[in-house]
């Protein structure tokens, strides 16, 4: 049997309000809620399972690859927000892309801090080049 990924659980002060924000983003549909959870499905099916908690909040990273043509549809839909994005993690590159491994890279914050990312190709798929 092949492993995958099927769904992740990302902790959330408003689970309806951040599985929007991401599906918006990324033109995905929010599932019907289930349970304490309001999913959204990637295309290769691994759901990201939104669920409201109280207390902190540890940021997570969610990175999702995506076409050219996609990524200048999520791109567009970034900027059209305006949302602050960065070409690193660590947010030292603001108002950047990057164009790592051949491709482009962007990273973004959600609600509630944690660190969305979208890319072109996979990481170690080519040359680094910022």
């Amino acid at each position: 049997m092949a492993i995958e990924l099927n769904h992740t659980i990302v902790h959330v002060r408003d689970k309806k309000a951040s599985a929007e924000f991401l599906a918006g983003l990324l033109g995905l549909e929010v599932e019907p809620e289930f349970g304490p959870f309001r999913p959204v499905l990637t295309s290769n099916g691994v759901g990201l399972d939104f669920m409201d908690v109280e207390g902190e909040i540890v940021p997570q990273h969610y990175a999702f690859l995506v076409s050219e043509d996609e990524f200048d549809q999520v791109f567009g839909r970034i900027k059209d927000a305006g949302l602050t994005y960065y070409a690193d993690p660590y947010r030292s590159k603001p108002g950047e892309i990057n164009h790592n491994d051949g491709g482009r890279g962007v990273y973004w914050l959600d609600p509630d801090g944690h660190v969305l990312e979208i890319i072109t190709r996979p990481y170690g798929s080519g040359g680094r080049t910022g």
